[in-house]
């Protein structure tokens, strides 16, 4: 199985990470990975935004688990230190899926270095917040924006295994 085969096979979602730091470079490569992913018409309309400040991060963490209903003290990062939140114009008509192609190639970078990863909803919710939108503009981010998904990392403090393929979900025409 060649590398790429054997990251997608193998990637699995980690709800479970240690606090130490990720290395600043490790986490640009990973954005940059995003910055590569198609995107319609090549446009490149997705941006991204990386937290490691832990304030901030612990923000982005209330306001999802708000969105999300979950009670107080629950993190939906998992105690990840690093959100990675991507976002489009919101008048882009392929937000979606360009959004999410960007985080499925972070998600693959990720895995590379051995890093823990996982896709968390709610990111559309956070930052239609006052809250969010603020976040947005710390980080100099103007606009209107539609937030695709958050993607978090960090290392990992379990090893989750691969639930079986369900049978009849590919077909082929010959």
């Amino acid at each position: 199985m060649n590398e790429v085969m054997d990251a997608l096979v193998n990637r699995r979602s980690v709800r479970k990470y240690k606090a130490e730091a990720v290395p600043e470079e490790l986490v640009k490569e990973i954005v940059e990975a995003g910055l590569y992913a198609p995107s319609g018409m090549g446009y490149q309309k997705p941006v991204i935004l990386a937290v490691t400040d832990k304030e901030t991060r612990d923000e982005l963490s209330d306001l999802n688990r708000k969105a999300g209903g979950w009670k107080e003290g629950f993190d939906p990062f998992y105690g990840a230190p690093v959100v990675i939140s991507v976002l489009t114009p919101k008048d882009w008509d392929q937000g979606v899926e360009d959004g999410s192609l960007a985080i499925g190639q972070m998600l693959l970078a990720a895995h590379a270095p051995g890093l823990g990863r996982c896709w968390i909803h709610r990111a559309k919710e956070a930052y239609e917040t006052e809250e969010g939108k603020e976040i947005l503009k710390k980080a100099g981010l103007e606009g209107e924006y539609l937030g695709i998904g958050n993607l978090v990392i960090g290392y990992a403090d379990q090893t989750p295994k691969a639930a079986p393929r369900k049978a009849g979900r590919a077909f082929f025409i010959k």
